[in-house]
Parts: structure tokens; sequence; C-alpha cells
């Protein structure tokens, strides 16, 4: 008897190949992937490169939503399945089969499932473990060889999440067969296609929750915003794209119903109708490929946008290729008291200084409060809006200069200022806690300085007429600071750009930092308020940020390509499913008197319909994104808007191109399963 349910079960898999083999090829690559990622996470050289931290806390974000994604994803593959399978179910059951022999059969074919899925996925993934990984330090630019590695924890983690998915499929399978009787069974491929009510409530929560979603990611000002009401436009959108391809398309369709002049015509009688009859089970499967095409898009463009774009961060971050910032507790006496310590520290790696500035200055947060600022209570718990945040950066007109790069193009006498704000300051006073000043010079920050302050909500550079005055303001800051936080220090920062390559630029910062370090253990008790130094270096960070951005693009196209492959795995079975639901409708057609070109056309003009409606809304919500995710990338000093709109429109383009072939073919197995009838 048992080697009768082992037959049963291998002609089943072998009588529904047109299912089962791309189910299998999905749960090998999906438990590919998830190995592949949890072993480069674990991949002990990892821990010897510079970069490494960034980039394994990266692919552990990588295997939490890869693990979450395929659970749901072969989960909703197998419903499919076992739906389209529930009518030969029932033939079993009525030919004198008892579920409890069904439900060995089916036992059997998902121990298969998962035997050939996991041993397949665990075989490609340690093949393919080291060319990936060489494309991943590739992409971080890291010169180290690769061992062959098999890491058996990753094997044992990978074997434990699938063997739960797929019991947990075989359990949903087995309730299915548990609560149904044979009728039921018989008829359950047909299930879902009664037509749906009209759902107003539905369609208006939809267009409300996915123009709510458009409206904050269009009307977001700046980067602070932008990512924390990311994930609630993202959210929102994804909602009203759901209740909109469940309940919109259905009152949109009815309305073309009642429009008897568009209806009654052979070309839209059709279409309409049969979009109708059973949209209620389309609904999801497109809403789904919408948001996993957005999901393409947007993350394939965005980790692209951020890997080419790499030098271009890291020149905003480092307009000059070493900064070395000094902090005094008050105004120093001579605040270049290291400067000599690092040209010669430069000069003994063999390098020549191309261009030196310093810029005086005093950075602090503060709240904005009508005609003036505030430092009270930033901090330390007092109610406040943070969009009234604000960094204030307190300068001279020399360190104005420096720092902008064009002289202030006015002289300040004592008791006035000039005001470089973002966003623009049109008051003609300004006070800071108390200490009011006539503001001479309304001006704009500059765009790289909006660039780099960003993160915070407003940015003003406030304009002293000399360091006196500068140290006369932060002497007051400091006697009402509240003394549980950090005290504000002024700092002096010493801007230099060097000749060399990268490699001579990233060594000779490296011996600066020693000996700059090597004068502090000698010299900074006798420097009155000297607080500290800091150095950092264009060349030095590249590594690391290399690391960050390649890890982050390596991410990228793996989570793009997982997001491709469920997208074809959907379509492709929605195309089989409605090939055959529209094989006996087709059928109809022809007997009540419609020709074979009026068959063809109304099947080709429903598949058009329904294969790029999707990719359509899909665009128009990357479109919309745009300047939310533009905002979030400046964050990380990438400011190249062009770039970013490159990569979308080639991300674009590739995945259209994709798309085209992906309804090539499947569009052919819809044909060939209804041609026979046309």
């Amino acid at each position: 008897m048992n080697r009768l349910y082992g037959r049963l079960a291998s002609i089943n898999i072998r009588n529904n190949y047109r299912f089962y083999l791309p189910y299998l090829l999905t749960g090998t690559l999906s438990a590919a992937m998830f190995y592949l990622v949890l072993a480069m996470q674990g991949n002990p050289g990892l821990k010897d490169i510079k970069g490494g931290a960034e980039i394994a806390l990266t692919l552990g974000l990588g295997v939490v939503v890869i693990g979450v994604f395929v659970s749901i994803f072969l989960f909703y593959t197998n419903s499919f399945i076992i739906k389209r399978r529930k009518k030969e179910l029932g033939v079993y059951n009525i030919l004198g089969m008892e579920k409890k022999h069904i439900a060995k059969v089916l036992f059997l074919e998902t121990l298969f499932t998962a035997v050939v899925s996991i041993s397949g996925g665990l075989a490609f993934g340690i093949v393919f473990h080291k060319f990936l990984a060489m494309m991943l330090y590739r992409l971080m630019r890291i010169e180290q060889s690769i061992p062959f590695y098999i890491s058996s924890s990753a094997c044992v983690n990978t074997v434990k999440l699938f063997l739960l998915i797929y019991g947990a499929a075989f359990c949903y399978n087995l309730m299915q067969i548990k609560l149904a009787n044979p009728i039921a069974l018989l008829h359950g491929s047909n299930a879902g296609e009664r037509e749906p009510k009209t759902k107003i409530l539905m369609t208006l929560a939809g267009l409300v929750t996915l123009g709510a979603g458009y409206y904050i990611a269009l009307t977001v000002k700046d980067a602070m915003n932008a990512i924390l009401m990311f994930f609630v436009a993202v959210l929102l959108v994804i909602a009203g794209t759901y209740c909109l391809f469940t309940a919109g398309s259905i009152a949109l369709l009815k309305l073309l119903r009642k429009n008897k002049q568009y209806y009654y015509h052979a070309r839209h009688f059709t279409m309409v109708s049969g979009m109708i009859y059973r949209m209620k089970q389309n609904a999801v499967g497109l809403a789904n490929i919408c948001i996993l095409s957005t999901m393409v898009l947007v993350t394939v463009s965005t980790t692209v946008a951020m890997y080419a774009g790499t030098e271009d961060s890291l020149t905003e971050m480092y307009p000059e290729e070493i900064s070395v910032t000094t902090y005094f507790n008050g105004l120093p006496e001579q605040e270049d008291v290291i400067s000599g310590v690092v040209e010669e520290s430069l000069r003994a790696s063999g390098r020549t200084i191309m261009s030196e500035y310093g810029c005086l200055s005093a950075n602090v947060t503060a709240l904005r409060q009508g005609t003036g600022v505030s430092l009270q209570g930033v901090g330390s718990g007092t109610d406040y809006n943070s969009n009234d945040l604000m960094l204030l950066k307190i300068l001279t007109p020399e360190g104005y200069e420096a720092c902008v790069g064009e002289p202030l193009g006015c002289e300040l006498l004592p008791g006035e200022a000039a005001v470089a704000a973002y966003p623009f300051y049109e008051e003609n006073t300004i006070s800071v806690d108390g200490m009011e000043y006539t503001v001479k010079q309304n001006l704009r920050l500059p765009d790289a300085s909006e660039g780099q302050l960003s993160m915070i909500a407003g940015s003003c550079y406030l304009v002293l007429p000399d360091r006196e005055a500068l140290g006369e303001l932060f002497d007051a800051i400091l006697e009402k600071w509240d003394s549980e936080r950090i005290k504000p220090r002024i700092r002096y920062q010493l801007a230099i750009e060097i000749d060399g390559t990268n490699e001579e630029k990233a060594a000779a910062e490296r011996a600066l930092t020693e000996a700059v370090r090597g004068w502090e253990e000698v010299n900074t008790a006798g420097i009155p308020g000297y607080a500290g130094s800091q150095i950092s270096g264009r060349s030095e960070d590249r590594s690391s940020t290399y690391a960050l951005y390649g890890g982050m693009f390596f991410l990228g196209l793996f989570l793009g390509l997982m997001f491709l492959m469920v997208t074809v795995l959907i379509i492709f079975y929605k195309q089989i499913s409605e090939g055959y639901e529209d094989k006996e409708r087709y059928a109809i057609m022809q007997k009540v008197g419609m020709s074979n070109a009026e068959v063809k056309h109304a099947i080709r003009s429903q598949v058009l319909t329904v294969f790029f409606l999707p990719i359509a809304a899909a665009i128009i919500h990357v479109a919309m994104a745009f300047p939310m995710i533009t905002l979030m990338l400046e964050a990380i000093s990438l400011t190249n808007v062009r770039l970013f709109a490159l990569c979308v429109a080639g991300t674009s383009l590739v995945f259209g191109i994709i798309y085209l072939a992906v309804y090539s073919l499947t569009s052919r197995s819809y044909y060939k399963i209804v041609g026979n009838q046309v």
C-alpha cells in the first residue's frame, strides 16, 4: 500500500509538471539565495578586512528580508497549486480514497518537493558561493584571496527554515482537503469566479491611502522627515494599491459596462465582461505584481545610484582631501596650534600641500523661535516640535569665506550680523537667547552646504564681525547651557588638499593621525582650553565607504533578482490559470457566433491589459517616490539628482525589456492552452 502512495505521488508530480517544475525551480533558487547570504554574512574573511563590519550588518538585513519574503512567496505559490489540483483530489475521493490516504500522497509530494528544493539549493549555493563572494569583494574594491568555504551553520539554518515553510504548506493543504467535501473539491479550481460586488468604501479608502502616500512623498522637504516618513508612505501606497486593484478596478469596469456606447462594442464587450467576471481573484495577483515591480525598480535603481555615486558622496562628505578639526572649550588664543605638526607630517610622507584653509566656528543645535533661536531645552526632554530644530553655525567673515568659497560681501560692525539660512531667513533682526543682532545681509546657503546640512530641518550660518564677537556669544551660550548635556565647543577646521594616488594619500592620512596623537600626548597640557583633535580623510575612508555601498549594491541586486523571480512566477501561474479558465469560455463565444478573429482580438486585448496595468502603476509609484528618495540619498551625501534619474531610467528600461520577454514567453503558454478553441 505504501508503494502505491509513492507511485501516486510520483505520477501526480509528473502529470502536473507544468505547475511543479517552476515551483521546484523557485524553491531551489530561494534556498540557494538564503544560504548564500547567510554564508557570506558569516564568512570569516570579513572580520579581517576594513568595512567588514558594515557589510556583515548589511547582509544580516538581507537575511531577514529574504527569509520573510521566501516564506510568504512559497506559501503563496503552494496555495495556487493546491487550488489547481482540487478537482484531481476530488476525483480520488469519489473513487474511494479516504482523506487520510490523500493526505499521505500529499505528504510524499511535499517531502519530495522539500528534499529536491533544499538539497538543490544547498548544492547550488555551495558551488556558487565563492563566485558571488569574489563579486562582492570586487564591488567593495578589496584585493584579497577567497578560500573555498562551506558554512555548516548556514546549511543548518537553511534546512530549518525551508522544512518549516514546506511543513506549513503541507498543513495548509491538509486543511483544504479535510474541510472540503468531494463536490467542493471537484469545483475548487473554479472558486472565486462569482461576479464581485462593487465596494465603494474600499475604493474610496484606496484613493485616500494612495493619495496620502503620494502627498507625503511629494511634499516632504528635508532628509530627516523623508527618512522618518518613508515607510509610512510605503505602507499607505501598498494599502492603496491593493484596495484599488481589488475594489477600484471592479468599480471602474462596472462604470465602463454602464456606458452602453462603449460597452456594446465587439472589441470591448468581451474584455470588460471577462475581467469583471473573475477580477476578484485577479486583483490580488495584479497588485502583487505591481508592488513587486515597484520593489525591483526602487531597490535596484537606488543601490545602483549609491554605488555609482560613491565618489560623489566622498567628495560631498570631504570637500578637501584631509580635514583636521581641533576643539576648544572657549575662544582659543591661537587656533592653528597643530598646523605645523600637520604640515611636517605630510611632508614626511612625501606629499605636497596643494591648498589649505582654516575655519573658526561654533556649531550648536538650537530651536527656532520667531525672529530668533534658543538653545534652552534642546535634547533635555523639553516638549518641542522636531521641525523647529535647526543647526546654528556661528562664524567670522573669514570663516564664512573659507567654508562657502565666496566673500561675505559686506562689512559688519559690532552688534551686526549676516545670516545665511536654509530655508531663507527674511527678518531684519535675530536673537540668540537674548543676544540681539541687526541683520545687515540676508543670504541663501550655497547648494553644497544645503546638501551637507540636509539632515536638519533648518540650518543657519550666523556671521559675526570678528572672533571676539564669536567668543562673546559663545560665552553667553555656555552660561545658560544645561549642565546635563554635552557642552558645545569652538572648533577650528583645517582643510587640506594634497597630491598623490589614493593609496599614497591614505598612507599619509594614517601617518598624520599617528603624528597628531603623539603630539597631543606631549603638548596639550600647556594649551588653555584645548579639548582634542579629530582627523578625517577622503582616501582613508574610501575603503569603508566602498564596502558599505558595495554591500548595499550587492544586496540590492540580490533582492532585485529575488523580487523579479517572484514576479515572473506569479505572472506565469496567472497566465496558466487564466488559460484553463478561458479555454471553455472562448469555446462558448465561438458557439454563440463570434468569429475566430474576434475571439483572438478579445484574448489579446485582455492579456495586454492584465499584463501592463501593474507595470504602468509601478512606474507611477516610482515617479511619485522619486523626490522623497532623492532627499534620503542626500542624507548619505549623494546629491547628484541627475545620476539617480539616469539610474531609475536605466533600471526601468532593463526591467521593461525583461517584462516584455516574460510577457512573450508566458503568453505563448496561455495561447497554447486556449489555442485549440480559437
